[in-house]
């Protein structure tokens, strides 16, 4: 089956880059990515859209979105204050009533939060893509459901609630398994629980290689270097194992990376350098339409 992949920017960030690179000194993080005068440094919410050549449309995960209000929007240093997201769908020829199927690698706000109506003064949030039948996995589902002490501030109570009847109307589906029921057997799954339980990548398969959508195991160019982990991760050193493993197996593919939180490359293969070290290589700004 031929697809088309599109990236669609969603909202942008500043975040701490200290932070964003763990245990990694600023000496070291400061050569991938600038920061700014408050130690912040850029960051995308970029998802990856699937269109298959039946017409079903795919979104892999929603970015930040716009519902946070002011106050949230500025600690957390979400740039725009439109849901840029819904945007760039727009501008790519896609309507929120296009899109069948939102996978959802986990619940963390700046994945899931697009998934929400932008903020507005006295209005609850509501569903962005009411149609659409939603994919995520069960570790994922019950650590929103249940979160711990560590990330509960991650989690929006608001979508939860609005999850739940899709639930309840049957367009969620909470996945064990290798496969989805919802996307079918063409879409390999992965999981990590390095950075939050039950994290999960969609593999897609193509002729020039398997893509898989990276999320937060290794959300940009600068992580695919094994040791290099964020201060957010959960399990640092299972998330170590866990993105080695994955890599490992790419190189013996021809497999290729989607990145969501990379400013400047959205996709790129993975290779290693003289010393046998992982590194993007063939890195892609944009994807437009390029048949997977």
């Amino acid at each position: 089956m031929s697809r088309q992949l599109w990236s669609i920017a969603g909202n942008s960030q500043m975040l701490d880059g200290g932070a964003m690179f763990g245990n990694a000194p600023k000496a070291l993080w400061a050569r991938w990515l600038t920061p700014d005068d408050r130690n912040r440094i850029p960051l995308a919410c970029r998802a990856l859209l699937v269109r298959e050549a039946s017409g079903r449309t795919i979104l892999l995960e929603t970015g930040i979105g716009a519902f946070f209000e002011p106050k949230l929007r500025d600690r957390f240093g979400i740039q725009e204050d439109r849901h840029v997201l819904l945007e760039n769908l727009a501008a790519a020829g896609f309507a929120p009533s296009d899109i069948d199927v939102i996978v959802l690698s986990h619940l963390h706000f700046d994945h899931a939060g697009g998934l929400l109506t932008p903020w507005a003064e006295g209005q609850e949030s509501e569903l962005a893509f009411p149609d659409a039948a939603v994919v995520v996995s069960r570790g994922a589902w019950e650590r929103a459901e249940a979160p711990h002490a560590r990330d509960r501030a991650s989690f929006i109570p608001r979508l939860q609630a609005l999850l739940r009847g899709q639930l309840e109307r049957g367009q969620l589906e909470i996945v064990d398994g290798e496969t989805s029921e919802t996307l079918g057997a063409d879409y390999r799954l992965h999981y990590s629980d390095g950075h939050t339980p039950g994290l999960m990548l969609v593999e897609i398969p193509g002729d020039d290689g398997p893509m898989v959508f990276a999320g937060d195991l290794i959300p940009g160019a600068p992580w695919v270097h094994a040791p290099i982990t964020m201060g957010y991760d959960r399990f640092p050193e299972r998330l170590i194992d866990e993105k080695t493993a994955l890599l490992t197996d790419l190189v013996a593919r021809g497999g290729r990376l989607f990145f969501t939180h990379d400013p400047e490359v959205a996709a790129a293969r993975v290779g290693r350098d003289e010393r046998g070290r992982f590194r993007a290589e063939e890195g892609l700004s944009v994807l437009a339409g390029q048949t997977a």
